[in-house]
């Protein structure tokens, strides 16, 4: 049985792509069969594993508007064991066009239900807002992971962010749970970061993962040549913090 999981905070900037590309493609090295969603409408995850978007026919739109079922959207990319569904800049339509459907909120889960056992998980880039399209991805997720940026306004936003994910609890999907709140862009030499770190330990305890994910010039130049950080840079500091987190995940989940 697959286990999807969304990746989230309506804050932009803060490693939500990052996390996706780099988990998917973490837990795909370490042998666990993996399909990526970009529901997105930036479509980075999709750039940041090679994929051209401009040819993209069928992507996260068509399946969530029911066009097209999921696997004719399926692509294999350059992490081994990871497909991606892409995104397109059409997915902007997709609010609008969803606001006057019954049931508009299960959309995503509904596409993805013939698709779900084929993986062992399925990971969502969610848009940095939370509208529709973000709430399609909590009502078919299993768990929510929550990147948190160690920066000063890390918090802020964070409990709207909670508050969003309660009502879908309450709502849609009550087995929805948080996987955990991930600390990103790290940096050991700013008493901030560690600030940052110490705050949401103290408050969140448990729910915050282990690992933490530094700052890292290689993550950041790994999307601009259409890889992850594994195919990138297998040596580098980001690729460890992430092979870190798909085994804290893996351990978690087993």
């Amino acid at each position: 049985m697959g286990k999807i999981i969304a990746i989230a905070n309506q804050k932009g900037g803060v490693g939500k792509t990052t996390t996706s590309v780099n988990l998917a493609a973490s837990l795909g090295v370490l042998e666990k069969k993996v399909l990526l969603i970009d529901a997105d409408p930036q479509a980075n995850a999709s750039s940041g594993l090679g994929i051209d978007i401009e040819t993209i026919e069928i992507g996260t739109y068509q399946i969530i508007e029911h066009s097209h079922p999921p696997q004719d959207a399926i692509i294999k990319c350059s992490a081994p064991n990871v497909d991606i569904i892409p995104a397109h800049i059409d997915l902007v339509a997709i609010e609008i066009e969803l606001v006057d459907k019954e049931n508009r909120e299960y959309m995503l889960k509904e596409a993805l239900a013939p698709i779900k056992d084929l993986y062992d998980y399925i990971i969502i880039d969610c848009a940095p807002s939370l509208g529709l399209l973000t709430l399609n991805a909590l009502t078919a997720a299993d768990s929510v992971v929550i990147p948190i940026q160690c920066e000063y306004f890390a918090l802020e936003g964070l409990g709207k962010l909670l508050n969003t994910i309660k009502s879908v609890q309450r709502i849609h999907n009550p087995d929805l749970d948080i996987e955990g709140l991930l600390l990103t862009m790290f940096d050991s030499r700013l008493r901030l970061s560690n600030q940052v770190v110490e705050e949401v330990q103290k408050h969140f305890n448990d729910m915050v993962f282990d690992t933490i994910i530094q700052r890292n010039v290689k993550l950041s130049e790994a999307p601009s040549f259409g890889e992850s950080i594994i195919n990138f840079d297998a040596t580098s500091k980001g690729a460890a913090n992430y092979l870190s987190l798909a085994h804290e995940i893996i351990k978690k989940n087993s």
